[in-house]
């Protein structure tokens, strides 16, 4: 009597595998209506992707709601007590950028901004009005707190402006002095008259510079947070493999949230904060339709690489800063070192905010931000492709272990 040594067969014996790969989201509709639910019904997945994004949309811009800085305080040390240095002060005092505090010599200005009293000060030597009549070279000194930019720029331009005005009422009464008639010598101080007409940003403001385009920053980032923390949390649970389809309909879903947080920044929080607005929207939503998917790939692919929930926040929460410098629109890309001018383009926020801005605030065509949705389309094939080829690897060695 022999006994029977039959194995069951294969696909009974790889029942194990076949349910620990098993496909959660099969069909487009099951991705979209499932990511939905899940968005919706996590708390931390729903704070990153809808909450935070209204909570930087109120908060963010508050700090730069005066836009232009005035009334800094600043010092004056007047070593020539003359008419000329009177008028000096008075016009600085009068111009809506200065506080002018009057000090009795320059050590005394010092220790007042080693304590933060003053953020600047002007030194007017002696005998400046006798050179100024004399016809002799004469200046002045304008000192400035550079730990403070935007206080520096306010202190300097306040104080050219004071100087130049008193400059040109001396050049006008010497004119006249010399015999010139009093129109003929005011159009002398200025041959060609400058004049100064802001196209994009007409208040000059430090807010409507930095926040549209650190809005676009904060959608990707909590975009991206949020979608690497969804997935983590489906890996965890071992339900984080779909089929194309089902892949496409979880993007779609996350694109979707993010999408209306954009419509909320474009339609209602620069609308509020009176930043420029509007000159292109059919193409800033052009622009954002594409770039939502894009960031949402990548952030499907971040959650897939990284498999644990939290460790999405622990690495991410870390880049905004460096992605911001990295996107060439604090300073001229020329500026960055050669090897960062292409390692920026790794992150969609350096096409991102640029076409945004370019868009939204300058009446761009979308012809002149073209290259950056091309990068943007680009970006989202190789994150995508990328995606399920990580899918498709961790479904093999899952497999594997388990034969």
């Amino acid at each position: 009597m022999s006994t029977n040594n039959t194995q069951p067969p294969y696909s009974a014996q790889n029942q194990p595998n076949k349910d620990k790969c098993n496909l959660t989201h099969r069909s487009f509709l099951q991705g979209l209506l499932g990511t939905l639910k899940s968005v919706f019904t996590d708390k931390g997945v729903l704070l990153m992707l809808v909450i935070a994004p209204i909570i930087y949309g109120f908060f963010y811009p508050w700090p730069y709601r005066s836009e232009v800085v005035q009334e800094i305080p600043v010092g004056i040390v007047d070593y020539d007590r003359t008419d000329l240095s009177k008028t000096i002060t008075r016009y600085s005092d009068a111009s809506p950028n200065l506080a002018v505090l009057n000090y009795p010599n320059e050590q005394a200005a010092i220790e007042a901004m080693y304590r933060d009293d003053i953020a600047g000060y002007l030194i007017i030597p002696r005998n400046l009005e006798q050179d100024v009549f004399a016809s002799k070279p004469a200046h002045v000194s304008v000192l400035g707190n550079n730990s403070y930019f935007l206080l520096n720029k306010q202190v300097q331009m306040g104080f050219t402006t004071a100087i130049g005005t008193v400059s040109a009422g001396v050049e006008v009464k010497r004119a006249v002095a010399q015999g010139a008639y009093m129109e003929t010598a005011k159009a002398s101080t200025q041959a060609v008259p400058l004049r100064i007409d802001p196209m994009f940003n007409r208040s000059e403001g430090y807010g409507a510079y930095v926040v549209p385009a650190v809005a676009i920053l904060i959608l990707q980032q909590t975009l991206l947070m949020g979608t690497a923390l969804l997935i983590g949390t489906w890996y965890e649970n071992k339900k984080q493999n779909a089929t194309v389809l089902g892949w496409l309909g979880r993007i779609l879903a996350l694109s979707l949230v993010t999408f209306t947080m954009a419509c909320f920044y474009y339609g209602w929080v620069f609308s509020f904060q009176n930043y420029p607005r509007g000159h292109n929207m059919t193409g800033t939503l052009l622009f954002m339709a594409l770039f939502a998917p894009t960031v949402a790939t990548l952030g499907c692919l971040l959650g897939m690489w990284f498999r644990e929930r939290e460790r999405s926040m622990q690495i991410l929460i870390f880049s905004s800063l460096p992605m911001f410098f990295l996107s060439g629109y604090p300073w001229p890309v020329s500026q960055l070192p050669e090897p960062l001018q292409y390692v920026r383009w790794l992150f969609p926020s350096t096409s991102g905010m640029n076409a945004s801005v370019q868009l939204n605030q300058m009446g761009a065509s979308l012809s002149h931000v073209s290259g950056y949705f091309y990068h943007l389309a680009a970006y989202w094939v190789i994150a995508f492709i990328l995606l399920i080829w990580v899918q498709h690897r961790q479904i093999k060695k899952s497999m594997i272990k388990t034969i």
